[in-house]
């Protein structure tokens, strides 16, 4: 054999060797084929490529470091595109919403201003602050809404007990949550600063039920605060799961407590999307009211009335922001929850992404991240 036959003998018994070489080195691993359920969770009109989105939504059920994810609804174009649960959870769960609860709040205090029944930016109707040379006078409705009253307030305490929350909710204010945080004293000047506080929503769910009612009895608070949410809000939106929970003096919990249906979350964050308005054009609350919502507050970029927007904070690592600026339209803005409850909403690309679970301060940015991914199929119009 010459030598030049030697050499292309050896190269052609190396070539495959070499082949599979290269490709372990280069070529990305395929990616593992979707399950059934995944596929199934995905509608035909979903508005983005249909195995792209299933992957993305199985991520956020499957994935490591992300805590539990119990649900997930994506409505896109006003159309259903995806829903998916959790093993022991089903569209029938109703899910609690921690501090979502506080948006709802926003809405309603949003319509008795528009039934005139309340006042922006009058002081805010609390008995007790309105005696002579007491400064929380100073505290309007629309401070209150944006979480910048200065009353005195730790959301989250170390130890837990030492929370004003906690006791509020739980120790010394349990049985009448809107009088133990009223009594709280100033420790800022009334909207120099914001401060986000759960006993805040509590102060205006009682602001709300003294607007409907002039009674002090539990029973007729209740009712009364019940009965407007469901003709006014629950029941034109179809939200028929819809349980809010009040304390023993009959006062809404409006900053915490609120259980429903994955499927009834996400028809809130629609009807903000369309700007108040039912599904049959009704306007529910006026379009100003929830621009207002989603309007930055002097003392937050990231915070309107009641609810999360998706600004920069100057000076915070975007890791550290409760939602994703760098990766989703300004205007999205969000209910969020402890532990890890979102109703994601972006106008621009007309899609609400509800996601319900259990996911601690570790796992939330890394899920929000997977959350990202979802809404990223998305264009904007």
């Amino acid at each position: 054999m010459t030598l030049n036959a030697a050499v292309l003998n050896r190269a052609a018994l190396l070539a495959p060797a070499l082949l599979m070489l290269a490709a372990c080195g280069s070529a990305t691993p395929a990616a593992a084929p979707l399950s059934p359920e995944a596929l199934a969770a995905v509608t035909k009109d979903a508005g983005a490529p249909k195995d792209q989105l299933a992957r993305e939504i199985d991520d956020l059920f499957t994935q490591k470091g992300l805590g539990e994810t119990r649900a997930v609804v994506v409505m896109a174009g006003g159309k259903l595109a995806a829903e998916r649960y959790g093993p022991g959870y089903s569209k029938d769960t109703r899910f609690i919403s921690w501090s979502m609860a506080k948006t709802v709040t926003g809405v309603l205090i949003g319509m008795l201003v528009s039934d005139g029944l309340l006042a922006l930016d009058a002081p805010a109707p609390v008995p007790q602050w309105q005696r002579p040379g007491d400064p929380r006078a100073e505290i309007t409705l629309r401070h209150l809404l944006q979480m910048r009253s200065g009353l005195r307030h730790t959301e989250a305490g170390d130890p837990p007990y030492e929370s004003a929350e906690v006791r509020m909710l739980f120790l010394d204010g349990r049985d009448n949550m809107a009088k133990w945080a009223e009594e709280q004293p100033l420790e800022a000047e009334p909207g120099k600063q914001f401060e986000y506080s759960s006993n805040t929503s509590v102060i205006l769910a009682d602001i709300a039920a003294r607007a409907l009612t002039a009674s002090t009895k539990p029973e007729v608070r209740r009712k009364a605060v019940a009965d407007y949410l469901q003709q006014r809000l629950f029941g034109p939106l179809g939200m028929t799961s819809m349980v809010p929970e009040f304390d023993a003096s009959g006062t809404l919990i409006g900053g915490s407590l609120m259980h429903a249906t994955a499927r009834d979350w996400a028809k809130l964050g629609e009807f903000l999307r369309r700007k108040g308005r039912a599904p049959g054009g009704e306007q529910l609350v006026p379009q100003r009211w929830v621009e207002a919502m989603v309007t930055p507050s002097p003392a937050s970029p990231h915070y309107g009335f009641q609810t999360w927007l998706n600004r920069p904070i100057p000076g915070t690592p975007a890791g550290e922001h409760p939602l994703f600026p760098d990766r989703a339209p300004k205007s999205l803005f969000s209910l969020i929850g402890h532990m890890g409850q979102y109703v994601l909403v972006s106008p621009t690309q007309q899609v609400t992404l509800v996601r319900l679970g259990h996911s601690d301060s570790t796992e939330r940015p890394p899920m929000l991240q997977q959350a990202a991914d979802v809404l990223e199929l998305y264009p904007e119009s």
